[in-house]
């Protein structure tokens, strides 16, 4: 043993270092044994052939594209039930809107959905809705879990971090009357304050987000071909119980790391009974004078603010082993950035203070408890501003985002996390960010963008968004670019974005900077992506440009990609009607891109400009190919926004070639809300 480590041994709270180290061993050893990394005896029993997804798709469907995570996916509607399969439906407020695949399976009490295990597994995720409380706030419910008929374990399935209401930025009170009566809303074509007599408006108002996930580690290693069932026990408090999809994992050892500033050193409880956060600063502290590593062994630690790191790495035993949990706290006065509560969250330094450098993060879950949308709470997973830094292999659930950087900073990678169960964003990299990547990250049920490049006051320059996984935005995109400079999106998959939103968007909005070098969007996959947007009452495409506050001139490329099984139109050029004459999308070039499936158009425009479109195959469309309706004036001149065909644009569907020769090259073909033909499922091209 090194003379520091018998330093922080001699400087910890009063524990001899054996019987420290003895309590390691033993949270480690009890960890180990609850995932059951030893595996056990074979079971004879078998039940049907288990059919894995990715994105409710077959894998081969989606290959290269998105993230590789270590766990195996598994739709509901695909296993042995006795429930009722919900869905298809992609209405928004639905319950099988929100769901994977836009299906899954409602349990009522008694009854049982049952998954046959692709491979050997020693732990789930279970992706799950259960009722709200009556008057809001969520209920507590069980759902039983049974391997081949024995070993019972118990769920508690809870509904608090599910079920927003009402408009932007939401609420808790299902009975609550609109928060904005004056703006206009789709369901009286009104704006409530204004229109006499008051329109009466059903409660609850847009019920969302009706989803949440829990891991469970199953105690011991199954093989391929064993049965785990989820049964909604007969005495459930729950009406119904949905449940989406499982995950079936084979997770590792814990990662030890011996020579190390250890968190339990400095009095920190693995068991979650006290705040450990002071102890986590006794540790960042040591290990940055003795140029140590943190290492935060396998627990569950409870810590109720935020982290402040700058020049350390901190290690967990992995994410489902090392657990970093905490209440959202309310303040007794705002703080000075606005927040009124604060939460566990590990944050760089405020940029205005230099950021942080050289911050390593890995190998732990952060878990929150916020459960409505505070836009100026600091409640994040990540948060700050952090340069040449790392972020790998983390699991962060229940924040408000996950990680949002507030720069200028840099060289930040994001690499190997899973986001999920989130109020607003996912990842946000907000307002000079440069030369920073997020990859390999897997993110579920974001409650705004998934994945998002913001350059508000100052240009986003060099990012990178490569091979991550965006499923079930409750609220806008998967992935979205607003302004910005030579910033790169590639061989992501984005499936089943339910509102406002779609699966990439291109933005000039929010106050952003312009577009300027190039966007490049290469090689990346939509699934049932293209919303209904609620506010100008059509629906979007799988990736849209928005020209709101500023044209859109930079060199976007958007070569590769594969949009499937589009609701509406699988490219959009759009901008909103009040500035249509001020603003246009230009120099935007699609190639080698593969259409299957849209309910309307190939191509909406409905702004003035020009794109390319060369080798864009397209099949199984459910209206005329180009829906072009340029700026709305519609003169002899024809439309305000010009298609050139560079050669190779094949296929088509209902109407003939998607891009016929009479289309070229603005010809008026305006439906300004044309009837939706539903695809059919996506199959090998």
């Amino acid at each position: 043993m090194s003379r520091r480590i018998t330093s922080a041994v001699a400087r910890g709270p009063g524990r001899s270092p054996w019987r420290t180290a003895k309590a390691i061993a033993a949270v480690v050893v009890v960890s180990a044994t609850g995932l059951g990394v030893a595996p056990g005896p074979a079971v004879a029993d078998r039940g049907r052939a288990p059919v894995v997804t990715r994105a409710a798709l077959d894998p081969s469907l989606v290959a290269g594209r998105g993230a590789d995570v270590a766990f195996l996916e598994q739709e509901a509607e695909n296993a042995a039930t006795n429930g009722t399969v919900i869905g298809p439906d992609r209405t928004a407020y639905t319950l099988p809107s929100e769901a994977s695949g836009r299906r899954a399976v409602r349990l009522a009490p008694g009854q049982y959905v049952e998954f046959t295990l692709p491979s050997a597994a020693n732990a789930i995720t279970v992706r799950y809705s259960v009722p709200d409380a009556p008057r809001g706030g969520g209920i507590d419910a069980p759902l039983h879990v049974t391997v081949n008929g024995g070993g019972k374990k118990v769920m508690t399935l809870t509904s608090r971090y599910s079920w927003l209401y009402n408009q932007y930025p939401f609420s808790n009170d299902p009975d609550a009357g609109l928060l904005h009566p004056d703006w206009w809303i789709t369901e009286c074509q009104c704006v409530p304050a204004a229109t006499s007599p008051t329109p009466v408006i059903t409660k609850p108002f847009r019920p969302s987000h009706f989803y949440d996930e829990q891991r469970l580690p199953l105690g011991r290693t199954y093989r391929a071909g064993d049965r785990v069932r989820l049964t909604a026990p007969a005495g459930t408090n729950a009406a119904w119980t949905v449940i989406d999809l499982l995950d079936s994992e084979l997770v590792g050892a814990p990662h030890v790391r011996l020579v190390a500033a250890d968190v339990l050193l400095f009095g920190a409880d693995p068991l979650g009974r006290r705040d450990s956060a002071g102890a986590f600063d006794k540790a960042i502290a040591f290990a940055k004078r003795n140029k140590l590593k943190v290492y935060i062994p396998p627990g569950t630690y409870q810590v109720n603010r935020h982290i402040i790191v700058d020049d350390v790495t901190i290690e967990g035993a992995g994410s489902w082993y090392t657990i970093i949990k905490g209440r959202e706290v309310a303040l007794p006065v705002p703080a000075p950035d606005g927040s009124t509560h604060t939460g566990v969250g590990f944050y760089g330094k405020d940029a205005a203070d230099g950021g942080s450098r050289d911050v390593h993060l890995s190998g732990f879950a952060i878990e929150g408890d916020v459960r409505e949308r505070v836009d100026t709470d600091q409640v994040n997973g990540v948060g700050g501003a952090m340069s040449d830094s790392t972020i790998e292999g983390l699991h962060i659930r229940h924040t408000k985002a996950g990680m949002w950087f507030d720069g200028p900073m840099r060289n930040l990678r994001i690499i190997g996390t899973v986001i999920v169960d989130q109020i607003a964003d996912a990842v946000n990299f907000h307002t000079g960010v440069r030369d920073s990547v997020v990859s390999g990250t897997f993110v579920r049920n974001t409650g705004d963008d998934g994945l998002a490049m913001w350059s508000e006051k100052t240009a986003n320059t060099g990012n990178t968004f490569a091979r991550n996984t965006v499923q079930t935005p409750v609220l806008a995109n998967g992935i979205a670019v607003y302004g910005g400079t030579d910033n790169t999106l590639t061989g992501n998959l984005v499936a089943d974005p339910i509102r406002e939103g779609s699966g990439i968007q291109v933005g000039s909005r929010f106050g952003a900077e312009p577009f300027t070098g190039h966007l490049w969007i290469r090689d990346n996959t939509t699934v049932r992506a293209g919303t209904y947007e609620l506010n100008w009452n059509i629906g979007l495409g799988a990736i849209w440009f928005y020209a709101l506050e500023k044209n859109i001139e930079a060199d976007v490329q958007v070569v590769g990609n594969h949009f499937l099984d589009n609701t509406y139109n699988a490219i959009m050029l759009v901008s909103e009607w009040s500035v249509k004459d001020l603003y246009s999308i230009s120099d935007v070039h699609f190639k080698d891109i593969r259409v299957d499936g849209t309910g309307t158009s190939v191509v909406s425009a409905r702004v003035a400009g020009s794109a390319t479109f060369e080798n864009v195959d397209a099949r199984n469309v459910g209206a005329v190919g180009v829906n072009n309706c340029g700026t709305f004036h519609f003169t002899p001149a024809g439309s305000e926004f010009t298609l050139v065909d560079r050669g190779g644009n094949d296929g088509g569907g209902t109407t003939g070639p998607w891009l016929a020769p009479w289309e070229l090259p603005n010809t008026i073909t305006c439906d300004d809300r044309p009837p939706v033909v539903p695809p059919p499922a996506p199959s090998p091209w």
